[in-house]
Order: C-alpha cells, then structure tokens, then sequence
C-alpha cells in the first residue's frame, strides 16, 4: 500500500508534467542553417613607443587613467587598485616598466594570464613591477576586490 505523501507527489509531478509538457524535451537550440564563416579584419595597432619629456607627475596622472580604462572588467580593477598601491612610490625606471606592461601588448587577456600566472610571462615584460603586480595579484591579505578604487585618494586638497 502506498503512503499519503507517496500519492501525493506522485500525483503533483504528473499535474506540473502535464502544465508544462515541452520543457523536457527541447534539448538545445541552435541555427543550423549554411552561413559562412565571418570575414575577420585585423587592424594593426600603432607599435608602443615611451613618451619622451613627460614629467613624472604627468606620467603618474596618465598611468593612473590607464589603469583603469582597460578593455576588460578584471584588469580595471586589479590594474587600478595595484596602481592605487605602488604608482605613488615607483621610480622613474618602474614607472617605465609599468607603462610598458599596460599599454604595450595588445590583448588585455595577456596581461590577466601573466598576473595570475595562468600563462608565463615573456622576458621582455619580466622585472621588478611584474613580480610585484603577480605577488599584488595573489591577494594573500584576501582583500574584496569587487570594483576600480574611488578617485577622493587622489584629491590632496582635503
């Protein structure tokens, strides 16, 4: 003999089953139609090229806007809170190197894989602000790092 609570599931799966009886069965969509395969255009980047005669108070400004407007989520806020960390006290010859890493590769993806590790860096990209940026990276003080950092640090004045 069947329980009360047996017959009453039983009973409540085949009433929804039969309110909704094409859930079950659409397995996957999908265009199957004969479109070609997209034309993909590469447009060549201008190559990287350090600015000359710009002091370092500008640089630091422009590093810092660069930081942020990345092309990807992930490197605007890791890129902008590590320059939030370390812009201020970099030397003239890691704020080179840090110019370099962010504005000369043309795949913000790279610059993601070499932080974290995922993928090795290249030698020419390897130095002082990349250990640092892959050692910021690793979050040991497990900091929330939701969203880039609020300009207000920047503004002296108050």
């Amino acid at each position: 003999m069947i329980s009360a609570a047996l017959a009453k599931k039983v009973v409540c799966s085949i009433y929804r089953a039969s309110l909704w009886p094409a859930v079950g069965t659409v397995i996957s969509r999908g265009y199957r139609g004969d479109a070609q395969e997209p034309t993909l255009i590469e447009i060549p980047l201008p190559p990287w090229e350090e600015r000359t005669g710009e002091s370092m108070a500008i640089k630091r400004k422009r590093l810092v806007y660069e930081s942020r407007k990345r092309g990807m989520l992930e490197n605007c806020i890791l890129l902008s809170l590590f320059a939030k960390q370390y812009l201020n006290t970099m030397s003239e010859a890691q704020l080179r190197q840090y110019d370099r890493l962010i504005n000369e590769p043309s795949n913000d993806w790279d610059i993601y894989y070499w932080a974290t590790e995922a993928v090795p860096t290249p030698d020419v990209y390897e130095g002082e602000v990349m250990d640092m940026l892959k050692e910021f990276t690793k979050n040991r003080n497990m900091e929330q790092r939701l969203d880039a950092p609020n300009l207000e640090y920047l503004d002296k004045s108050s």
